[in-house]
């Protein structure tokens, strides 16, 4: 179901390709040290599955390369995913520059979280906005940086990006617009697909019968 939700090259554009590796380790996910640095651990016993994708949209003409991703996570509970949207804010304050890799770079980070109802949020239980600058060897920098994640129950979604020569903030936005609404679509969807018919049929039944007892 992760693959199935996560996005597809094309749905950042046409221009668009995979990275190699285009899947993380399934077994794996990142975590920020107490160094400020970004290493892979095996999976906490409340994430059930996580995947990562890589893509790229490569060098064209006064444009450097723009790099992509998307992340899926699956938790036991939507408390837990929700204090994985905490951790990140969290891991704001504590570590506003952030090393990705050994020669990429995060600095001058700011999250702005928004609830459901709050900022056009009307469709996620929580959703976060990260920005910041980005360097790396290969690009040199600064450049824009730009990571979106909601929350949908269990469900944590988010895309990236980061940024090169020619490329604005506003740049970064518009690429990273329809894969992430179109993951939560499709998260939607299987979720309404997987949830079985009579246990949705009984959860209303006792729904409308506790309000009738009001």
């Amino acid at each position: 179901m992760v693959r199935e939700v996560l996005a597809k090259p094309s749905e950042f554009g046409p221009d668009t390709v995979r990275r190699d590796p285009y899947e993380s380790d399934p077994q794996l996910w990142a975590v920020l040290g107490d160094d400020c640095v970004w290493h892979q651990q095996a999976l906490p016993k409340d994430v059930l599955a996580t995947l990562t994708r890589s893509y790229e949209i490569p060098t064209y003409g006064k444009k450097g390369p723009l790099r992509l991703s998307a992340v899926v996570t699956v938790h036991r509970t939507p408390e837990q995913a929700d204090w994985e949207n905490a951790e990140v804010l969290e891991e704001m304050m504590r570590c506003p520059a952030q090393q990705l890799r050994s020669d990429e770079r995060v600095t001058k980070l700011n999250d702005i979280p928004f609830s459901l109802g709050e900022a056009g949020n009307e469709s996620a239980d929580d959703s976060l906005t990260e920005t910041g600058k980005y360097t790396s060897a290969e690009v040199g920098g600064p450049h824009e940086y730009v990571w979106r994640q909601t929350r949908i129950g269990q469900f944590t979604l988010a895309v990236s990006a980061e940024g090169s020569k020619g490329w604005s903030q506003a740049d970064l936005f518009d690429r990273l617009r329809d894969p992430h609404v179109s993951m939560g679509s499709r998260l939607r969807l299987a979720i309404e697909r997987d949830t079985p018919t009579a246990a949705v049929s009984a959860s209303a039944s006792q729904s409308a019968g506790t309000k009738g007892d009001r």
